[in-house]
């Protein structure tokens, strides 16, 4: 019997036990380093024989190489297309529940091998020992919590009894996705969005991030360990403005599920909008962008749960998040008392290799990355004054590192301020009082998340009322949501508030079908 969803527990690293495996997952991972890995197209490797790769190597040590992927050309995307297509006519007709019994597999297979995906997580894009672990976690989440959604979705709905007339509604399949996930969860977001697609009846090409291949590989192998049916997930690997234009452009492409940068969810939308010949339907874009999250603090918060979120949500995995807080709103009066538990808190960070459990905070994720970040800590310096950090420390491995970084007296529509920098750098902007704290944190194109802390119900309810985000959260910090706790998506250039992990998201991947029989 199907047991109610209960969401993944995170591991516990104190216990020993837990590190040792840890331990020895970092080293199973290591040995499987610098592989070869294909296309796969309907369950068929494709030859890399000659054809142009993209390598993922370490951030934390650039000259290590996790492994090369071929990269599709534009005829081998189209080949995918023909084959999800192909693949969709017979997986529209598996029932629901089976469907669902795949997710659960996956679910279970994930489990057994946690630490071995986290320690790839830790690998590939430099995220700690803990940062990883949730990832997995809520990949887990995903496919517990769709699964069950799904079932949910195909039982018979309710609907107002006509006198003579039987009358059904079904949620039916659309047809063809692509998914394009983000590097930052690239097994979360990754799993979610791919899930949402499958277990609704859809067949899917995944055009993995550049940044985070082999983290994608691993999932792809985890369905195909669970028996999903050869063309049902497509593995695709290539350049953006050339296979990714096509995938979106193509006229049998039913719908995009996209996690990234506003600017390039805006191309894909404006892609997607303009009907291709022979298309027969308006596409639909699932997508989830930017955020530029404020945490608010009030003049009677309990400050140290307050500097304790703020540097949480602004840190955790340096900062690259589209959930992180990257400014602080902080009410006058208790402006200059907060910014000292901020810069101690900061301090105490420990910044290395990932691969060591003692370090907090790892590399970000690329060079590019990197040279972007620090270009917007000289604008801070002009804009602000640097409370902490600041510098790129020199790395003996090459590593791209960051110092946390604090910057205070920050207006609230400096550069700093407004765009969005994925990265360790927190503004520190002064409130003449609640309600111009609200203003503030109201003034971006962004509304992803956002956290107020307060002891007054006033202020409390107001910020429910005019805080205008996707994800709110009050005397907590913004970052880490829980599937089907914390239904997340963001309003205005934050992307279509698409809510991953609430109980309409499998809506968005399906169409609903009325049908009525007057006898």
């Amino acid at each position: 019997m199907l047991t109610e969803f209960q969401n993944e527990a995170f591991t516990d690293f104190s216990d020993s036990h837990n590190q040792k495996l840890m331990t020895q997952a970092l080293d199973l991972v290591k040995k499987k380093f610098g592989k070869d890995h294909p296309l796969v197209v309907g369950g068929e490797r494709l030859s890399t024989e000659g054809a142009d790769w993209l390598v993922s190597t370490n951030p934390a040590e650039p000259k290590q190489v996790i492994g090369r992927y071929a990269k599709a050309t534009v005829e081998q995307a189209d080949r995918a297309m023909k084959v999800a297509l192909e693949a969709f006519e017979g997986w529209k007709r598996v029932p629901a529940n089976e469907r669902a019994r795949y997710l659960f597999k996956a679910a279970a297979i994930m489990r057994r091998k946690k630490f071995e995906l986290s320690a790839l997580l830790v690998l590939e894009i430099g995220k700690s020992w803990a940062e990883a672990d949730g990832d997995v976690a809520e990949a887990i989440d995903f496919c517990d919590f769709y699964g069950r959604e799904m079932l949910r979705l195909s039982a018979p709905q309710p609907l107002t009894a006509s006198p003579g007339e039987e009358n059904e509604l079904h949620y039916i399949p659309m047809g063809v996705g692509i998914v394009i996930p983000p590097w930052n969860f690239p097994l979360a977001i990754l799993v979610g969005m791919t899930t949402a697609a499958i277990v609704t009846g859809n067949t899917v090409v995944l055009k993995p991030s550049s940044e985070t291949p082999g983290i994608a590989w691993a999932f792809f192998e985890i369905l195909e360990e669970a028996g999903l049916p050869a063309g049902v997930l497509n593995f695709l690997p290539g350049p953006g403005a050339s296979v990714g234009d096509f995938l979106i452009s193509h006229p049998k492409t039913r719908f995009i599920a996209f996690t990234g940068s506003k600017e390039v969810g805006l191309r894909i939308n404006e892609l997607a909008a303009k009907p291709q010949p022979g298309q027969m339907w308006i596409k639909r874009v699932v997508a989830e962008m930017g955020g530029k999250d404020s945490i608010v603090v009030d003049n009677d918060a309990d400050l140290e749960l307050a500097a304790e979120g703020i540097v949480s949500s602004a840190f955790g995995f340096g900062g690259q998040k589209c959930s992180a807080c990257s400014r602080a709103i902080i009410h006058k009066d208790v402006y200059d008392e907060l910014l000292k538990k901020i810069k101690e808190r900061t301090e105490k960070i420990t910044l290395g290799a990932p691969e060591n459990q003692k370090h907090y905070m790892g590399p970000v994720s690329s060079k590019s990355a990197y040279e972007s970040i620090m270009e917007y800590v000289e604008i801070g310096k002009r804009e602000g004054r640097v409370l902490t950090g600041g510098n790129a420390p020199k790395d003996k491995n090459g590593g791209f590192f960051i110092e946390p970084t604090v910057i205070a007296d920050v207006s609230p529509t400096a550069r700093i301020s407004q765009e969005e920098i994925f990265g360790p750098v927190l503004a520190l902007i002064k409130a003449d009082g609640w309600r111009h704290a609200i203003e503030i944190a109201n003034n971006t194109e962004f509304g992803l998340t956002g956290a107020v802390y307060s002891r007054n119900r006033r202020n409390l309810e107001q910020a429910r009322h005019d805080f205008h985000v996707g994800n709110l959260y009050i005397n907590r910090k913004c970052t880490g949501a829980l599937v089907g706790v914390h239904p997340f998506g963001g309003f205005n250039m934050s992307g279509t508030d698409s809510k991953a992990g609430g109980r309409d998201y499998l809506l968005l991947f399906t169409q609903a079908k009325s049908i009525a029989e007057k006898y």
